[in-house]
């Protein structure tokens, strides 16, 4: 539903004899942008299941705590991302612990939380899949790592970040510790860097990326396409990019 720095929201839905379950990875958007997003789809904050939560950083995690309280809505985020955050703003919605070694179900989805290097206090991403079709969610990274090529291998569909080109990074007005946060290892990934993760993976049954995160002030939409395709070997009808208004539309997988 929207995917950058100024906000990110991504809604799994799986249908399965005639009842929709609906999970929202993420919430950075507050209560009203976040009903207008929904509407775009038709549907409102009541249609939700779960919030799954990557990590505390406020374009991720600032709807959430309102979210969760006006809707009673669970809320599943590893210890360190809970810790990070004030208790009281969660009221009495259900809060669910997560251990990244351990996967768990939710409305019917089977979902494995998977650790990243993340200048955050304990971050994941996640696999999510409702036992015809696997999804992965890989933003906000420094860098891969053996455990992600394993754990992201053979999905039907794969949202990764491709926030900068280490190019533009460099030559642009951030100051220098923030580049140097944002290229670091535990920062976020580059068009490279994920078009390197992305060749490293089983990608027998792929058939969506999409291409999320991308830096407003630091990439172009052309450019992380153009890595995807040529560096992460993948065929140009399978990519989408992510938009920080639009998002992107329904993708089936």
């Amino acid at each position: 539903m929207g995917s950058g720095s100024a906000g990110n929201a991504l809604l799994v839905e799986s249908i399965v004899a005639g009842r929709p379950s609906r999970v929202l990875i993420d919430c950075g958007f507050g209560p009203r942008e976040l009903s207008r997003r929904l509407g775009r789809l038709g549907l409102t904050a009541q249609d939700l299941d779960a919030v799954l939560v990557t990590h505390e950083h406020g374009d991720h995690v600032g709807g959430v705590p309102s979210l969760a309280r006006r809707e009673s809505l669970p809320v599943y985020l590893t210890w360190g991302t809970y810790s990070a955050l004030s208790a009281s703003a969660f009221g009495d919605a259900p809060i669910h612990l997560l251990d990244a070694r351990r996967g768990f179900e939710v409305a019917g989805f089977g979902v494995q939380p998977i650790a990243v290097p993340h200048d955050a206090r304990e971050p994941v991403q996640f696999v999510i899949e409702d036992g015809r079709s696997r999804l992965g969610v890989l933003t906000d990274l420094g860098h891969g790592t053996p455990h992600i090529t394993q754990a992201f291998c053979r999905l039907t569909a794969l949202v990764l970040e491709c926030n900068h080109d280490e190019e533009m990074l460099l030559a642009g007005t951030y100051p220098p510790s923030l580049k140097r946060r944002i290229g670091g290892p535990y920062g976020h990934l580059s068009n490279g860097a994920a078009a390197s993760i992305l060749s490293s993976l089983d990608r027998s049954k792929l058939t969506r990326v999409v291409a999320a995160h991308l830096s407003e002030q630091n990439n172009r939409p052309e450019l992380a396409a153009s890595a995807l395709l040529v560096e992460g070997g993948i065929d140009e009808s399978l990519l989408m990019i992510a938009d920080q208004e639009a998002g992107f539309d329904w993708c089936a997988a």
